[in-house]
């Protein structure tokens, strides 16, 4: 690839990220630039961990899927346990993010939360509607808000001699927003790799509380 093409793509986002009508972070600015090359590459791939996997594609249609597979250090009635802990989601995100509002109504629990992120101005609505799944996990979807579309779904089951948790998961999301969604979809690849972490990181927490 010549110095000049990479220069022209360069420049074509510079000039694109500038022209966005409401300020992005300058810092925001830079790190993009930085990586101004992988522009036309829709899918960002790669190890969590060695036995995790984590894919994020940008949707030809628009918005961006990840799907992951993810082994935690604890039984699955206690990840079960963390992920639908409602008000307390904001822990477990690398993310400013609080919740407004909880109602739990015949099994389904309404969340209103709001969401600081560096490259969307102001703060962000998501209300959803979450339900918990027969065989061991949580399904999660867009009621209102500023997103077009959010659907997350958690499968979790035993893994190895069952003292595990083998973890399916699918985030399909799409913003109302002019930032484009490839790079939308490398801060989502950083942000639930974080997510994975701290999910692991409270779960071996309480599996020490109970030894």
């Amino acid at each position: 690839m010549s110095d000049e093409f990479t220069s022209g793509c360069s420049m074509r986002l510079w000039d694109r990220l500038l022209a966005l009508p409401t300020p992005v972070p300058v810092a925001c600015l830079l790190w993009s630039f930085s990586i101004a090359a992988v522009e036309t590459m829709p899918v960002f791939a790669g190890n969590v961990s060695e036995t995790d996997s984590l894919t994020v594609n940008v949707e030809s249609g628009g918005g961006i899927r990840a799907i992951a597979q993810v082994f935690f250090p604890a039984k699955p009635e206690i990840i079960q346990a963390i992920l639908s802990d409602y008000g307390r989601w904001p822990e477990l995100f690398d993310v400013r993010m609080k919740v407004a509002s909880l109602a739990i109504e015949h099994g389904v629990a309404t969340t209103d939360l709001r969401i600081e992120h560096a490259l969307l101005p102001g703060e962000r609505r998501l209300v959803s509607e979450s339900r918990t799944l027969p065989g061991g996990g949580l399904m999660t979807d867009l009621k209102a808000g500023d997103f077009k579309r959010y659907h997350r779904v958690w499968k979790l089951g035993p893994g190895g001699d069952g003292s595990r948790t083998k973890a399916e998961f699918e985030l399909v999301v799409e913003i109302d927003s002019l930032v484009p969604d490839w790079l939308i979809a490398v801060a989502m690849r950083r942000e639930l790799e974080a997510h994975f972490r701290i999910v692991k990181e409270k779960a071996l927490a309480r599996t020490n509380e109970g030894k």
